[in-house]
């Protein structure tokens, strides 16, 4: 199992056990799904800023995340977030560079972290779920891991400007490949089968772990040129 370097377990030990303590402390159900092994795309309900850093000290094994390019930019976080080896997106164009990079990493049988949905919720409703899982899920064979999230909707929710302590939860699922629900149906057919078991996954888990999702209307798919969305966005 890749556990990450001494700097990412430095890290996370740091985030686990001081900072999530300090804003309520974290639990983890089924964490047993999580395999130690072979190319993982993690896919967590995004409900706050907090949700990269819990995911990460969830699972064992260490995680790479795609995050929105902005966040790059400032003079601290950028080289921290990069020396764990986060790596820029830019969002609502094609970003070949990125997804070349997820590509490469994923056939390497490592962890990449990326939100479904593309943006925080508003910890009651699921948003529209992006294709970009769908399509590196299909391009790479990849496993999909499913996580639901609870409590950082409490912690530092959307708009806030300082957290607040509260419990905070990691659901695992159970992993699953594009070709075990798609099998052999037409493209646009098969994004959009991928996209409902996946939502229907992540409602579930949401809902084992206290929290009750609503879900978005669904838009029509985007083409597999569009560039997948960031693990962390604004």
């Amino acid at each position: 199992m890749n556990r990450g370097t001494a700097w990412y377990r430095f890290i996370r030990g740091t985030v686990k056990h001081v900072i999530l303590r300090l804003l309520g402390g974290m639990r983890t159900l089924n964490s047993s799904h999580e395999p130690a092994e072979g190319a993982l795309i993690v896919a967590p309900v995004h409900l706050s800023f907090i949700d990269p850093p819990l995911v990460g000290c969830a699972m064992r094994r260490a995680i790479t995340f795609m995050a929105k390019e902005e966040l790059f930019r400032p003079f601290l976080l950028g080289p921290l977030i990069r020396s764990l080896g986060a790596f820029p997106v830019r969002r609502g164009a094609g970003d070949t560079e990125a997804i070349r990079l997820a590509i490469k990493l994923l056939q390497e049988g490592r962890a990449v972290l990326m939100f479904p949905e593309g943006t925080r919720g508003d910890g009651k409703t699921l948003g529209a779920l992006t294709p970009g899982i769908a399509m590196l899920a299909k391009r790479t064979g990849a496993r999909v891991l499913p996580l639901g999230v609870v409590g950082t909707q409490q912690v530092l929710p959307r708009g806030a400007s300082k957290p607040r302590r509260s419990p905070m939860t990691v659901v695992f699922g159970e992993t699953f490949t594009y070709a075990e629900v798609c099998g052999g149906e037409g493209d646009k057919n098969a994004r959009n089968k991928f996209n409902e078991e996946l939502e229907r996954r992540l409602l579930a888990l949401s809902a084992e772990g206290g929290l009750a999702l609503r879900t978005e209307p669904r838009t029509p798919p985007q083409t597999e040129a569009a560039a997948p969305e960031p693990a962390t966005e604004t």
